[in-house]
């Protein structure tokens, strides 16, 4: 059986965030959200309703924003892609980025202005597969390189989307410094990732912009139904997404913004380190980092999320690939009456929690304090569908990571 899941309550002191936080601000979020309606593949994904599973947990609601509907690519990282591609190219043409919808960047004037580009990128699968895909749509290449562990599934994926794509012997942290080695080597070209670093802010910057658009869009399908979030839990890997919907969903309710949970794997629990530690300066964790949860196998905290998370989040929790695997059972097999949710091990990581949170008798306490009771609305995010077909199946159908009795 699954040990309890650990929690703190974060108490670091806070700090100025204004800078990191008007990046999401409501307004220009909005403006990306326009950017991204302006892609052939665009639709909004559902914010589905547990309404039986609330019943059973008894508390007012449960919420899931499904992105394994995003841009036919089973996963919501096409919205960070796509719009840091769109920034690079407005910055790199002197233009505005507001000027580059999807139509503007296919046209022959900006291609002819941009030249030839190569667009590098580290990922677990997720990610490479966006930025493959946004290279591919506006007739740029891009070279991905994943860590090792990887599934060749995902490999395959980016493939398909015609990069080039290779899996490396080290972890994830250092493959992002070996990618960032070639891209500085190669001429015309640039590495594209979530994380932040010193002389590199701008592409995590905007990829965050990207990602915070699918927690605007949670914001008003809630309001759309008269809800009002009480609770949001959000997965964290290098936190870029965490971030992202942290300070939109703070931006959008003000001041009585929902109580929040950030949801780590064990295995690389960086956040919850560097909660842990108290001072505000991150920890970052090393090694293999194994763990089913891939997008969240990452053990340096991107500086931009951290300045935001740490202000605003205020429950840090790490949970075991058990949990992660009955999150997975738990939105694919529902109660009578709610709809099935298919959902990634990293995607159903939150909701691997919330198994816990809610019915573990060892948690009482964080319940308490956190302020869990029968109105309780409860918002999480699955941020992938099945990008691992055959673990999928070993979990649901063969039982894969049990969690006991």
């Amino acid at each position: 059986m699954p040990k309890t899941p650990q929690w703190i309550k974060n108490n670091i002191p806070p700090s100025d965030c204004a800078e990191s936080m008007k990046l999401m601000d409501v307004e220009t979020i909005n403006k990306v959200r326009n950017f991204h309606k302006s892609f052939p593949e665009y639709s909004e994904t559902p914010l589905v309703s547990l309404k039986a599973l609330a019943t059973e947990w008894g508390v007012g609601g449960i919420y899931i924003k499904d992105e394994s509907h995003r841009f036919g690519m089973n996963a919501f990282k096409g919205l960070g892609a796509s719009f840091a591609l769109a920034s690079f190219i407005a910055q790199q043409t002197g233009r505005s980025v507001w000027e580059l919808d999807y139509n503007a960047m296919i046209s022959p004037d900006v291609k002819e202005a941009l030249g030839e580009f190569t667009f590098y990128a580290t990922t677990d699968g997720n990610h490479g597969r966006a930025v493959a895909w946004a290279a591919k749509k506006i007739g740029q290449k891009a070279i991905i390189y994943m860590p090792k562990g990887c599934p060749l599934v995902k490999l395959e994926n980016i493939k398909r989307e015609g990069a080039e794509g290779y899996i490396t012997d080290q972890n994830y942290d250092d493959t992002i410094r070996y990618t960032a080695e070639l891209a500085a080597k190669t001429p015309n070209s640039v590495i594209v990732q979530d994380t932040a670093w010193e002389g590199y802010t701008d592409i995590p910057g905007w990829v965050m912009q990207g990602y915070s658009a699918l927690a605007l869009e949670a914001c008003e399908q809630l309001r759309e139904k008269g809800i009002k979030p009480t609770h949001m839990l959000i997965q964290a890997g290098v936190g870029a997404f965490a971030g992202a919907a942290q300070a939109i969903v703070a931006n959008f309710y003000g001041e009585n913004y929902p109580t929040t949970i950030v949801v780590e794997a064990t295995a690389a629990d960086c956040f919850f380190r560097s909660v842990s530690r108290g001072d505000g300066e991150p920890v970052n964790v090393g090694g293999d980092m194994e763990t089913i949860m891939a997008g969240l196998a990452c053990g340096e905290p991107s500086p931009i999320a951290w300045d935001i998370l740490r202000n605003k989040s205020e429950y840090y929790v790490t949970i075991d690939d058990e949990h992660a695997a009955r999150g997975v059972r738990v939105l694919g097999a529902p109660l009578p009456g709610d709809p099935r949710v298919i959902a990634g091990e990293s995607g159903a990581s939150s909701m691997g929690f919330l198994t816990e949170f809610l019915t573990n008798p060892e948690l009482a306490e964080l319940r308490k304090q956190a302020g869990i009771n029968k109105d309780s609305q409860i918002l999480l995010f699955s941020t992938e569908g099945d990008t691992d077909p055959e673990n999928y199946r070993e979990i649901v159908w063969n039982g894969k990571y049990p969690s006991g009795n």
